[in-house]
């Protein structure tokens, strides 16, 4: 089992050409076969337990060799403990943050921020379930399901060009559907995200320990684990039966969305 097996993820992976020389020369040097999966959780476990600022050590990367070319997904991490660090606080009143994470802690994950990498992050991270928005990303034919020495896994891979234009037209759809709001913006979100990436990127939706409790999931269900999930299908047919003006068509395939990932959710609350 993953080191974190609750977190599903959406990278790029931009070409090796895309990057400054020097982490071009120090990410062309990592071994193809370098498991930066369970090493990037690893260390997050390990700085929730023994707090240190993000930027203390150089940042790590995914590797993606492919037909000859090298891709490259950075970490990013002292970026994202920032960006998550925001977004939990914004949830609350400022008083009460406080109550969560203490200034001390507060302090070690903003310490050198201003000297970190300014870029967007290259991976989106959620825990517990995946947001129907990524799924609109690919199809059914770009999903790889397979096991590994880690227990069931499930990506799926696209070029950026399709990403964008398919996260361009579920945008266009969803407008066309409901108009502005916050399903839209979420969308519009994702795609300026997916704008800002070398044209020549990969996107890639890694299920992560999301897949092994799905796979339970579908088996208790009577189904025949991964192979029997449909995600990239149900949010397909749901933005065609927008598109075509179908409320039953569009319904179906989220209800049908909706039922299966809130199987993976129950398990957080079963622990």
């Amino acid at each position: 089992m993953l080191p974190t097996p609750y977190v599903a993820s959406l990278r790029v992976f931009e070409p090796l050409e895309a990057f400054d020389p020097v982490d071009r020369l120090r990410w062309q040097s990592i071994p193809a076969d370098h498991n930066s999966r369970e090493e990037e959780q690893r260390l997050a476990l390990e700085r929730v337990v023994f707090p240190q600022p993000p930027n203390a050590r150089p940042d790590g990367a995914h590797i993606l060799d492919l037909d000859g070319a090298r891709y490259i997904c950075p970490w990013s991490t002292a970026t994202r403990c920032w960006a998550a660090l925001e977004s939990f606080k914004a949830q609350f009143p400022p008083p009460l943050s406080h109550f969560f994470i203490s200034p001390a802690l507060e302090e070690v994950i903003t310490s050198g921020m201003d000297f970190a990498d300014e870029r967007v992050p290259h991976t989106l991270s959620e825990t517990w379930v995946i947001p129907p928005r990524w799924f609109s990303i690919f199809t059914p034919n770009e999903r790889e399901i397979g096991s590994d020495a880690h227990g069931p896994f499930s990506r799926a891979r696209t070029t950026i060009a399709r990403a964008k234009e398919r996260t361009a037209q579920a945008h266009e759809t969803v407008v066309g559907a409901f108009g502005v709001g916050p399903v839209e913006q979420e969308i519009e979100n994702l795609l300026e995200w997916l704008e800002i990436f070398h044209p020549e990127s990969l996107v890639e939706l890694d299920y992560g320990g999301l897949a092994g409790y799905l796979s339970t999931a579908l088996t208790h269900e009577g189904e025949d684990g991964l192979a029997a999930d449909t995600s990239i299908e149900d949010v397909l047919l749901s933005l065609d039966g927008l598109a075509q003006g179908d409320g039953a068509v569009a319904g179906q395939g989220y209800e049908r969305l909706v039922r299966r990932w809130r199987s993976v959710q129950a398990f957080e609350t079963a622990f």
